[in-house]
């Protein structure tokens, strides 16, 4: 049993304890894994003081916490796993590109419950630097506010607000590294050996040359190799993504005490979801890539246990954009199985249906999802087209090359078709961090543009623009459909195209992800009811699909997907089902030509039993001709059991 549901079933039995009591059972019953785990990154002999220290922190912490949340975290616990509902249907943008600033966002939520929006993932709003600052994950502050937002009273009305429409909200917390700005980098570089400390610093390049001959770049062509020199402190500081982002040194358990304080204020400003931010670069060892290792599960355990303690109605998503078998340990394994994080992002069906727009074919999604194990009953993922950052070409070379493909020049391919290298294709994306050396390269763009429609309007091409929107449609119905919460980013739902105004600022031309950051187009929004418009076709039909996700109970993520191979590699398709007589079957083609499956499979699990059944995304019946089922060009269908 998670700890979680332990929390729930002893909660349920003591309804006359007092809130205060029922936190001191909370840490009763967590104490035992806060121990283990502390002790295992911070052996027990050198550093029994700090976990002294973590013991009294822990009570300070629940008093900071408001007494409004710690109701709302009390009926959290009795009513389970909230986040696992088919009613959660969320959104991710740029304060500053939606709506100017938290006020202007706030006048805005009646747009998101027109849509059907009740979860909405803010970009960080917090301070930063003025220059580069990776769009706000080079962090001054965990939550005093940015003043381009407004403040911090801006943001608690906010957050009250939304509590008031029964929405959700979701910040990131950038787990990994603060800036150079920050207060405890600024003390470091003038000499402070604690502060220091918090930091990976050395005196020469010994210790940092040891670490490269195993770390990868992750910025490889605007921030090259690890380290970065600072003069004034004349020390070498680890700067795994950018040089002006100090990865923080979490060996030293004065750090990890620091940042749960920083996690519990951030969360008592009304946020519901933390999106733990690169959580996989946590623990740096030498011969190692430094990613995904099993000190960092615990820590991001430890992390979840103490913050389960405090604010029980708060979760954790795993911010974690690396291999299946990497990303389901985020979940927890062992010892800490269903005690990580509740949420994940499922960055290989994002990738993996980019991969079929582009081939057409869904081989090597089904080959690469068989092989995710199944995830734990308590936990959830995050479903989404695209985000903020860049579309990664994560795939299993074996998978790849079981299929009879080659895994460099099928990603070489790959990159050609979205990045504008290949005269015939509709995508019109950018290349992001191309690294010459090794041929890796990521895609950047907006969905709509990705997907053909910025080619098609610009061609007033007619056809093009109704296949544009049809793909739009089948990705987002597929995200909408999968187990898990699906994930729109903002102006996807009405058709976005690519913003290229970065490439006029010099804080931003150097990161082509800001083409996929584009404003909210308030004037499209306006012509919504020109229905004839590719923009509202595609408004109107997904929010016909997000009211249709929300009202039907088979959505709700209780590990009930199951794929079938319908033996036609075009077509994509899989159930979810209750185990009893309640069922939907997703049916998808990703060929531009109608496709053909034999429909025997489909009436053995019941769905024509009673006649035509009905497609829930038309809205109309579907009919078998000689015994096969016709899905026209990126057709969905939504095949509801009577």
């Amino acid at each position: 049993m998670n700890q979680a549901a332990l929390h729930r079933l002893l909660s349920s039995k003591a309804e006359d304890i007092s809130s205060e009591s029922l936190f001191h059972l909370r840490m009763a019953t967590n104490l035992s894994l806060i121990q283990n785990l502390f002790f295992s990154l911070y052996p027990e002999e050198k550093h029994e003081p700090f976990f002294e220290q973590l013991l009294t922190l822990l009570p300070k912490l629940y008093q900071t916490r408001p007494e409004e949340l710690k109701l709302q975290d009390l009926e959290r616990i009795s009513s389970g796993n909230w986040y696992q509902t088919e009613k959660m249907v969320g959104m991710q943008l740029y304060v500053e590109h939606f709506n100017e600033d938290i006020k202007g966002l706030k006048e805005k939520l009646s747009y998101f419950t027109e849509f059907g929006i009740n979860f909405v993932h803010l970009m960080p709003v917090t301070t930063r630097p003025k220059g580069e600052n990776d769009g706000g994950y080079a962090v001054n502050s965990y939550h005093k506010v940015d003043k381009r937002y407004g403040n911090q009273k801006d943001l608690l009305n906010l957050t009250k607000s939304l509590r008031k429409k029964g929405m959700y909200l979701m910040l990131d917390f950038v787990v990994n590294h603060t800036s150079d700005e920050y207060l405890w980098a600024k003390k470091a570089k003038k000499g402070d050996k604690k502060y220091q400390g918090y930091y990976y610093t050395y005196p020469d390049t010994t210790v940092p040359n040891a670490f490269e001959k195993s770390l990868p770049e992750v910025f490889p062509e605007t921030s090259p190799g690890n380290y970065t020199y600072i003069p004034e402190m004349q020390q070498w500081v680890m700067t795994v993504f950018n040089s002006y982002q100090w990865d923080l040194n979490y060996t030293n358990p004065k750090v990890f005490l620091e940042m749960l304080t920083q996690l519990v204020n951030l969360v008592n400003l009304g946020v519901d979801i933390v999106r733990f931010d690169a959580l996989a670069f946590l623990w740096k060892k030498i011969g190692t890539i430094s990613q995904n290792l099993p000190e960092a599960h615990m820590l991001v355990s430890l992390f979840r246990m103490c913050l389960q303690v405090v604010a029980p109605g708060t979760v954790l998503l795993a911010e974690a954009i690396v291999a299946p078998k990497e990303i389901i340990k985020y979940f927890g394994e062992g010892i800490q199985l269903g005690n990580e994080c509740e949420i994940a992002y499922n960055a290989s069906l994002m990738a993996l249906l980019w991969n079929s727009i582009a081939t057409k074919k869904t081989v090597l999604l089904y080959k690469s999802l068989e092989n995710v194990p199944e995830k734990p009953k308590d936990a959830t993922w995050l479903n989404y087209v695209r985000c903020h950052d860049d579309i990664g070409l994560g795939y299993e070379n074996q998978f790849i090359e079981e299929i009879g493909w080659n895994p460099a020049q099928h990603r070489k391919f790959l990159l050609d078709y979205y990045c504008q290298r290949l005269d015939w294709s509709p995508a019109k994306g950018l290349l992001f961090m191309h690294n010459p050396k090794t041929g890796d390269g990521r895609i950047t763009g907006s969905a709509a543009s990705l997907l053909g429609l910025e080619k098609a309007i610009g061609e007033n091409d007619e056809e093009l623009i109704d296949e544009s929107v049809s793909k739009i449609i089948l990705l987002h119905s597929i995200i909408l459909s999968f187990g898990g919460i699906p994930m729109f980013y903002a102006g996807d739902e009405i058709g976005t195209l690519n913003d290229y105004s970065f490439l006029e600022k010099d804080d931003k031309k150097g990161d082509s992800r800001w083409v996929n950051r584009p404003y909210q187009d308030w004037e499209v929004i306006d012509k919504l009811t020109q229905k004839k418009l590719p923009q509202s076709k595609i408004f109107h039909t997904l929010k016909r699909l997000v009211k249709i996700r929300k009202s039907t109970s088979i959505f709700a993520d209780t590990n009930n997907v199951s794929l079938y191979h319908t033996g036609n590699h075009h077509i994509f398709a899989f159930e979810r089902a209750d185990g009893k007589n309640d069922g939907l079957l997703v049916l998808c083609n990703f060929d531009e030509n109608p496709q053909v499956v034999n429909a025997s499979w489909i009436m053995k699990l019941g769905y024509f039993t009673k006649g035509e059944p009905k497609d829930l995304v038309s809205n109309k019946k579907v009919s078998l001709k000689s015994g096969l089922l016709q899905l026209n060009a990126y057709q969905v269908i939504w095949l509801k059991k009577d």
